[in-house]
């Protein structure tokens, strides 16, 4: 098992090296700069721009900046703002707890609602109870989550006058304003891992309840709840990480957009300007971070399918 958790552990290094590097050269390559964008229309004049970015070090070579940049990282310097003049790591920590509250809250309602409807679509199978999650299922499968949101902001601006507070309040200070502010955005990120999950959770559930060995626990006198939620699901659990781990990369990316909509100051609504005003290090910091949790995601659901079935860490084809 150690030398299993170590394998993976390599992999996620290489990953983020290489997210990293993508990242740190496509943000040099797209047109436009820091300096470019805060001294338009303001007079300045060449010789002043090019001494702030001589100053920013925009004009070295690409593998200059990288190289000076991953020097000062491994030290926990991951440079200052090009737009405010704060120090990276301590905008990016101010800004992440509040994201990491909006996609935990979100993964765990789209998980539990998933399982809940896929299990419930199962013991249904052929009635309209299943029917109906199947169809939703593929509705919310093919709305990007920041449409979900637009939609609910304008229905309950319509249908009951009400919209989320403007100014974002940390459950600390006003728990009410907090879950006001967060609820349609968790709901909209949530969705759309919930709809997929429902759908691998019936389909695992009914090839579970079809085998032989369920079949055989019924045959013992078993109660059928029994059944359900000790065998057939436990069976199930295996694909339903997996979607776990997607269902992570989809809150992710839905945070950039939702917390942007609803004034969310997370990291999302961070990496969001900071790519508009070309603040290199921000970009790469926020990304650095969104890439090493959905590794780190990666790596634990692949340790529990190892703890879950330990033929997968010994390479064995599953039979």
């Amino acid at each position: 098992m150690i030398g299993y958790t170590l394998r993976r552990l390599g992999y996620g290094f290489v990953v983020m090296v290489l997210v990293t590097v993508f990242v740190f050269v496509i943000m040099r390559l797209v047109p436009g700069d820091a300096v470019a964008l805060q001294l338009q229309d303001t007079g300045v004049t060449a010789e002043e721009a090019a001494a702030l970015r001589a100053e920013f070090g925009i004009d070295d070579p690409v593998w200059v900046q990288l190289g000076s940049w991953l020097a000062n990282a491994v030290q926990g310097d991951l440079g200052t703002s090009f737009y405010s003049g704060e120090p990276v790591a301590e905008l990016f920590l101010s800004r992440v707890p509040i994201t990491v509250q909006l996609g935990l809250i979100a993964m765990v309602l789209g998980a539990l609602l998933g399982v809940g409807f896929g299990i419930l679509a199962a013991v249904t199978r052929g009635t309209w109870v299943d029917s109906a999650v199947r169809v939703f299922a593929v509705a919310f499968l093919s709305v990007p989550n920041f449409v979900v949101g637009l939609l609910l902001l304008t229905l309950l601006a319509l249908w009951f006058a009400w919209s989320p507070p403007i100014v974002y309040a940390g459950p600390g200070e006003d728990l009410v304003s907090w879950i006001q502010q967060i609820a349609i955005p968790v709901i909209a990120l949530g969705t759309g891992g919930m709809a997929g999950i429902a759908r691998m959770t019936r389909s695992s559930m009914l090839e579970s309840l079809g085998s032989d060995y369920i079949r055989t626990v019924h045959a013992k006198g078993a109660r059928h709840r029994t059944v359900i939620f000790k065998h057939a699901l436990r069976n199930s659990t295996i694909a339903v990480l997996t979607l776990l781990g997607l269902e992570l990369a989809t809150i992710l990316g839905g945070t950039v957009i939702l917390e942007q909509m609803f004034s969310i100051p997370g990291t999302g609504q961070l990496i969001y300007q900071a790519v508009l005003d070309r603040d290199y290090p921000v970009v790469v910091a926020c990304t650095i971070f969104y890439a090493g949790l959905f590794v780190v995601t990666i790596i634990v659901i692949d340790l529990l399918y190892a703890l879950i079935d330990p033929r997968i860490r010994t390479g064995r084809a599953l039979s």
